[in-house]
């Protein structure tokens, strides 16, 4: 009988290891992909594979587990730049996310195949350390044939330093959606907040929420029946305007409070300045203030009905009586709110739930047609005087159009077709895939480790946590992998087989930290907050 050669230990284990790449390609996928906790993936391996390991050794093997699929990526970025080539090039998307202003990530996005292409964690968002790795990244995969990016001042920059060092340039464009985000905060920001101050100066909302309470209680068991008394009164015709008694009376009064509470519900769940809550807040007060005066007129009979209707009249006094003055500041805001209502529904940027509205080259000229009109018609309603208000409205947006105009348009990319000739391709106008991006990556990150604020995680993150994502898109594994996930543990081990005295892991480790500018980095307060610091300093202030 001839004997069977098992595989070599070279084949399976790590150097230096007796872990083997299997088991750490396991944890990798389940810490990284679907964002299990150390104690979940311990019982799994233990449980599925009888392989019993530490929630320590499990942390170490997901930090070697991205430092080889760092390094498998960047030895796979020729057969990855040949996909992306055939396509006819790519469009690239760049962002950064943290939290709290630390553990900032940086990643760099192609758009049509949705790969991560680079991802790296900056000490600050700065123009001079975003900059290589632009450089970095044309290396690898070749220069872009555009730039979607933010409005910051450091992406910008970087951007356009980084085309005027090429010799073809590309268009460099700018978010829709920031574009127009950043005009409704410089727009109603400030009548918001003085529109929501006079709310709290009122304290209308916490009296209405009182009123509310005070009344459940007064129902007490009879509030199932104040119910149904509310949905029958509501089933009749609106036509006497006539309340009920009893504790339908009270429920239906107490109804129109709630309602007024109820105003987030006219939201688009996008927030602002997309969402104006307290302007919707201020509509409502007005509708139940107009509708308690009709009820009022109708004469209710039921004497508690009338005087918990008089009681939420009371309450709403303050917008009818304009002290404090609601009705200018609400007027004002109104009307930004008009203003930047013209100007998103000729970007077409409509809820996140929706279409964009540009789904062709034809629809995003078009939108540029509707957005040079509404400029064209914003400076000729410029009045030269009259309402101040009206004319630093106008002037926000003519100056957010002058400053970007430029960067807004030029999604309509000409690439090779696949059967000869040329087609055109369409950039995504919006960086809404890095956004989505960041917030699953967010949202499994809370999931793992139950925090909702997520500061201490994203200082710690591996910025080669961003490439796990890549491992689902089968046409990127395909490449990786020359296969399925399956041959991922043998991609891993085809790593160290050039250099089987030190593992790719070891080698990772051993690379230099980039050049530190954030004023108080994770390993500076480790320094810093020790008592021998604390020692020294009040040793050398109380010398004499």
């Amino acid at each position: 009988m001839r004997a069977l050669r098992t595989p070599t230990l070279a084949a399976l284990l790590p150097p230096g290891s007796v872990i083997g790449y299997d088991v750490m390609v396991e944890v990798g996928l389940q810490r990284f992909v679907h964002h299990q906790q150390r104690e979940e993936i311990r019982a799994a391996l233990a449980h599925d594979h009888g392989v019993a390991v530490s929630t320590g050794e499990i942390s170490r093997l997901a930090t070697r587990f991205l430092a080889y699929l760092q390094a498998l990526h960047d030895a796979s970025a020729p057969a990855l730049r040949a996909a992306l080539a055939a396509d006819g090039g790519w469009p690239l998307h760049l962002d950064a996310t943290g939290e709290d202003g630390r553990g900032t990530l940086l990643v760099a996005y192609a758009g049509w195949r949705h790969w991560v292409l680079g991802a790296w964690k900056v000490p600050t968002e700065r123009t001079e350390c975003i900059l290589p790795h632009l450089h970095e990244l044309h290396t690898a995969f070749g220069a872009p044939c555009a730039i979607m990016r933010d409005l910051g001042r450091a992406m910008a920059e970087a951007a356009h330093a980084f085309v005027a060092s090429l010799p073809q340039p590309f268009p460099i464009l700018a978010c829709h959606y920031h574009f127009l985000a950043d005009i409704g905060e410089d727009l109603l920001a400030a009548g918001h907040d003085e529109l929501r101050g006079l709310f709290r100066q009122t304290e209308i909302v916490a009296r209405l929420r009182a009123f509310v309470r005070q009344h459940g209680a007064r129902l007490g068991s009879a509030i199932a029946q104040g119910r149904e008394g509310l949905q029958a009164w509501l089933a009749e015709a609106p036509a006497a305007h006539h309340l009920p008694a009893g504790p339908s009376g009270l429920a239906t009064v107490r109804a129109l409070a709630q309602w007024i509470l109820d105003y987030p519900a006219d939201g688009t769940d996008e927030g602002f300045p997309f969402d104006v809550p307290y302007l919707a807040l201020y509509d409502r007060c007005l509708q139940v203030t107009a509708a308690v005066g009709t009820f009022l007129r109708a004469d209710p009979v039921d004497r508690d009905v009338r005087r918990a209707i008089e009681r939420l009249q009371a309450i709403l006094r303050p917008l009818t009586a304009d002290v404090p003055p609601f009705v200018s500041v609400s007027t004002r805001l109104t009307r930004r709110v008009e203003c930047f209502t013209e100007l998103r529904d000729a970007l077409r940027l409509t809820p996140k739930d929706a279409e964009t509205g540009a789904t062709d080259p034809q629809a995003i000229e078009d939108i540029h047609a509707a957005v040079t009109a509404l400029e064209t018609s914003l400076r000729a309603r410029r009045p030269a005087r009259g309402p101040a208000d009206l004319r630093q409205a106008i002037d926000i947006i003519l100056a957010h159009l002058d400053r970007h105009g430029a960067h807004l348009w030029g999604h309509a990319i000409t690439v090779p077709a696949p059967g000869g000739g040329t087609t055109r391709r369409l950039v995504d106008r919006t960086n809404d895939c890095l956004e989505g991006f960041f917030h699953a990556m967010k949202h499994g990150e809370r999931r793992r480790s139950g925090r909702k604020i997520l500061t201490q995680d994203f200082e710690r993150l591996p910025a080669a946590a961003a490439l796990a994502v890549n491992l689902t898109r089968a046409d990127y594994v395909e490449i990786l992998c020359k296969g399925s996930l399956d041959r991922l543990p043998a991609a891993f081990a085809a790593l160290d087989q050039g250099n089987r005295s030190r593992s790719v892991a070891a080698r990772a480790a051993a690379q230099p930290a980039y050049a530190e500018t954030a004023s108080l980095s994770a390993a500076d307060r480790r320094v810093i907050r020790t008592g021998s610091m604390t020692d020294r300093i009040i040793a050398a202030a109380q010398a004499r």
